[in-house]
């Protein structure tokens, strides 16, 4: 259910409205706009139409959302929920371009990827110290020692850092160091997880499971809302379908479908997607024509050498000529990076 303030309504009177939300047992989440403020009431909808709420002094009108997620939807918020991070914004015409290896091996190969990535116009440095893999025996990353080198290489040249998140006991360490939280497709149903980050106010990066419909990718990014934290971007990284010729089925149709349901930012990802480097450009060109609102893309000096996922990775020159195209292609959507 959502309660439109009136435009002159003053502190006091929003006040004794989450006040009386609270005492009836509900949760508010107030979001207060250039010219609107609006209260968001999570629980049960029935137990609400009985209450008069619209008689409290200050409120406009009360009206219903039938969607199950409440906080994530279109009628929730109007106008694109813009995140940032660093000094990168993600949505409302601003791109974020997400490059870097898929795990941190070392200092020299991470600093030498990110000055490359960076020079072709990346914002955002991405690597993994922690790595979820199909097999334990695969390398799973260098843990706290990676998140050091990644926030240091980070830094050096000046670009605000994403990084997974596996356990909510890992939160504080990873939190200490990263510039944003993600949440990859095989914890996107971790509830638990989601709730722990949602009570933090840094940013997350939300991977669409494997098998998960748009609507199960949208009740996940509700965990984290409820919990408070309204920095969330949903990413789009391709689904499991009887196709094996790629990695996975990049569903773009996700896009668009997510930006007529809701507020939040959506990005691509289609390394993840496609597990193929020849077909990673086609896709992230197709991204940005599909309205996206960044693309994440792994790159690595070596793929050869690569201690995870090498064989998907574009090297950095054939990045920058994939950026030089998308750079283009954003003009031409009216969109910067």
């Amino acid at each position: 259910m959502i309660i439109v303030i009136k435009p002159n309504s003053t502190q006091a009177e929003i006040n004794h409205v989450l006040e009386r939300i609270r005492e009836l047992g509900f949760k508010p989440h107030l979001s207060q706009g250039e010219h609107r403020t609006i209260i968001g009431v999570i629980g049960d909808e029935n137990k609400l139409q009985a209450e008069p709420l619209a008689a409290i002094a200050g409120v406009e009108q009360v009206l219903p959302i039938m969607k199950p997620y409440k906080l994530a939807s279109r009628e929730f918020a109007k106008k694109d929920t813009v995140v940032i991070v660093g000094k990168v914004k993600i949505g409302g015409g601003s791109l974020a371009m997400i490059a870097g290896p898929c795990a941190v091996e070392g200092r020299d190969i991470l600093d030498d990827i990110a000055g490359k990535v960076k020079q072709a116009g990346a914002n955002i440095l991405r690597g993994g110290a922690f790595k979820p893999r199909t097999s334990p025996y695969s390398f799973q990353g260098l843990g706290e020692e990676g998140l050091k080198i990644l926030r240091d290489v980070g830094q050096k040249h000046e670009m605000p850092v994403v990084t997974e998140v596996m356990d909510p006991r890992q939160i504080p360490l990873v939190e200490r160091y990263a510039d944003m939280f993600q949440i990859g497709a095989r914890n996107m149903q971790n509830f638990d997880l989601l709730k722990e980050v949602g009570q933090t106010k840094k940013p997350v990066l939300l991977k669409r499971g494997m098998s998960a419909t748009v609507k199960d990718l949208l009740m996940s990014a509700e965990y984290v809302l409820s919990e408070g934290n309204p920095n969330l971007v949903l990413c789009e990284r391709g689904v499991r379908t009887f196709e094996d010729s790629t990695r996975n089925m990049l569903d773009m149709s996700a896009v668009p479908n997510v930006q007529g349901l809701s507020h939040l930012p959506i990005i691509v990802d289609p390394s993840h997607a496609t597990g193929r480097p020849d077909l990673i450009p086609a896709m992230a060109y197709a991204a940005v024509a599909a309205g996206a609102d960044g693309v994440h893309i792994e790159v690595h000096s070596c793929p050869e050498k690569a201690l995870s996922d090498g064989p998907q990775a574009l090297l950095p020159s054939r990045y920058a000529e994939v950026m030089e195209r998308m750079r283009k292609l954003a003009e031409v959507m009216g969109k910067t990076f």
